[in-house]
């Protein structure tokens, strides 16, 4: 392998928003170093489902709100 074209990896301590922590390989700091996450997979809606667009339901349930007043037959 060639010197100096690979990042340097070495340890470090990630913190979750809940404060459990664990180590691990990282380019990022430097050795020892702690990343303290803003969001996570434990607290982000990415993750836990948690989101606004399911609170209002889904597409059919979101049209039918919209347009439920709506048919396709004739009127006499």
């Amino acid at each position: 392998m060639k010197k100096e074209t690979h990042p340097d990896y070495h340890m470090i301590t990630v913190e979750m928003t809940d404060g459990t922590k664990f180590e691990t390989r990282s380019t990022w700091g430097k050795e020892g170093d702690t990343l303290a996450l803003d969001i996570d997979p434990k607290s982000h809606p990415a993750w836990t489902g948690g989101s606004r667009k399911a609170a209002q339901g889904g597409q059919v349930e979101r049209f039918n709100k919209r347009f439920g007043g709506l048919s396709l037959s004739k009127k006499k």
